[in-house]
C-alpha cells in the first residue's frame, strides 16, 4: 500500500472512531506545509469533524487551512513528546472555543517532524486533565495573565528542548502579581531590565525573547507582569519552599516556585535542568507539565 493511501486509511479509521465513540472532533497533527497541501487535496469523507494541529510557524494562512477542516490549532513549533503535544493542542482548542474542557476527542499523530501518522488516541477530557501528568486547564484559562503564560510556556519549551549554546539550562519564570513577587524576592545579580521603559520589556518582542533565553542561565527567577512586561531577572525567591511528600523527586527550584505561588497569586513555570520538563505551579500545586524532546541538547 502506498504511504499516502495508508495515511488516508488511518484518517478514515480515526473518523470512524469519532463516530463510534461519540467524540466531538478528530485532532489531526500535521508537521509542515507540504502535508497540509496534501491533506487539502486528499479524498477525505468527513472534514467537518477534523481539527488540524499545525506548527505556529508554518507558512500557510489559517484562512487557507480552514477550507479543508473545521478548525485550526497552532502549536509550539519545537519537538514535544506525543502526550505533551496532545495536551498543548487541547489547551489551545479550549481557549479558541473549538472544544470544551469536558469534550471527548480522538487524536491522530505521528513522530514530530516525520511525514507519517501512526498513533490514534481517545481522550475524555473530564478525566484526561488529571492523569499521571496533570493538566488543570481551568486554572490556566481563567487566569488574567493567560496570554502571557502561554507565551512564556513557548519560551520555556525552547529552553527545555535546546538549552543554551548546547548545554542544559534550568530556570524559573514567575508570571503575574508582580508587585507581591518582587516584595517576596531579592536581587542576587544586577537586574538587566532595570531602567528600560515598559514598551521595551514586552515578551512579544523578539529581542526580549532571545534575552530571556540567554538570561535563563543566571541564578534566580525571572519575574514577568500579567501583561507581559519583564520586571526583573536574577531574583531569589524568599517564599518558604513547599515540602509536601507529593513533590518528592523535585528539587529546590521547583519547591521554591511552588512556595511563591502559594504565597502570591502568581503562576510559576519551571524548566528542569536535568530533563527539560516544563512544570507549571499555581496555589502551591502542579497544574501542568509539558515535555519537550531534548535529543539536540548536550546534557
Amino acid at each position: 500500500m502506498a504511504a499516502k493511501d495508508q495515511q488516508i486509511l488511518l484518517i478514515e479509521n480515526a473518523l470512524d472512531i469519532v463516530q463510534g465513540t461519540g467524540a466531538e472532533k478528530l485532532f489531526l497533527f500535521l508537521n509542515d506545509a507540504a502535508e497540509c497541501r496534501w491533506f487539502a487535496k486528499a479524498q477525505i469523507s468527513d472534514r467537518q469533524h477534523i481539527v488540524l494541529v499545525v506548527p505556529k510557524l508554518i507558512d500557510i494562512r489559517d484562512a487557507e487551512l480552514k477550507k479543508s477542516c473545521a478548525a485550526v490549532v497552532r502549536s509550539w513549533s519545537g519537538n514535544q513528546t506525543r502526550f505533551s503535544r496532545i495536551k498543548y493542542a487541547f489547551l489551545h482548542g479550549v481557549i479558541q472555543g473549538v472544544i470544551r474542557p469536558d469534550s471527548r476527542l480522538v487524536c491522530l499523530l505521528g513522530p514530530h517532524g516525520k511525514p507519517h501518522l501512526d498513533t490514534i488516541t481517545i481522550h475524555d477530557l473530564k478525566h484526561s486533565w488529571s492523569e499521571e501528568y496533570p493538566f488543570d486547564v481551568e486554572a490556566l484559562i481563567h487566569n488574567k495573565a493567560f496570554h502571557t503564560i502561554m507565551a512564556v510556556i513557548d519560551i520555556a519549551l525552547d529552553i527545555g528542548a535546546l538549552g543554551r549554546e548546547g548545554k542544559s539550562v534550568g530556570t524559573i519564570f514567575v508570571i503575574g502579581d508582580s508587585d507581591a513577587v518582587m516584595a517576596s524576592s531579592r536581587q542576587v545579580v544586577f537586574n538587566p531590565f532595570r531602567g528600560y521603559p515598559k514598551k521595551e520589556r514586552l515578551i512579544t518582542l523578539p529581542q526580549v525573547v532571545e534575552s530571556l533565553k540567554e538570561l535563563a542561565k543566571l541564578d534566580g527567577a525571572i519575574v514577568i507582569s500579567s501583561d507581559g512586561v519583564v520586571e526583573a531577572a536574577g531574583r531569589h525567591l524568599e517564599a518558604a519552599p513547599v515540602a509536601e511528600k507529593k513533590f518528592g523527586g523535585l528539587g529546590a527550584r521547583h519547591r521554591s516556585a511552588a512556595g511563591m505561588t502559594r504565597k502570591t497569586d502568581a503562576v510559576a513555570i519551571v524548566v528542569s535542568e536535568s530533563t527539560g520538563k516544563v512544570t507549571l505551579f499555581k496555589h502551591g500545586r502542579i497544574v501542568a507539565t509539558l515535555e519537550p524532546l531534548i535529543s539536540r541538547r548536550v546534557v
